[in-house]
């Protein structure tokens, strides 16, 4: 698989409810319908465990097959529509990319 990982943190007006309640409800669904999304997860971080993690909201990791799927979804009016609705919301974000590799299942 090959992953877009995006850690985001809320507007600065929205509680932390409000931000996750927007993600996983008008945001997600715009999300699902990118072109090549093979599974998504999505945390609600709830606490951090030390003083330089604090500040984040959530964690999603979206999948696709290959680099070459995610690139053309980021390239989509899907992923337009999407960053869209996002707009102005002074929230912070990360946004990174590569391949997964699982390195341990129970």
């Amino acid at each position: 698989m090959y992953n877009l990982v995006l850690l985001a943190s809320r507007p600065p007006d929205w509680t932390h409810e409000q931000f996750i309640e927007w993600w996983r409800g008008p945001h997600a669904e715009l999300t699902v319908r990118l072109p090549g999304l093979r599974a998504w997860r999505h945390t609600d971080v709830e606490s951090a465990l030390e003083p330089r993690s604090e500040g984040w909201d959530g964690v999603s990791v979206l999948s696709f097959d290959t680099e070459d799927d995610l690139r053309k979804a980021l390239d989509s009016k899907e992923w337009a529509d999407a960053v869209a609705q996002v707009g102005d919301m002074r929230g912070k974000r990360i946004a990174v990319v590569g391949g997964e590799r699982e390195m341990f299942r129970a």
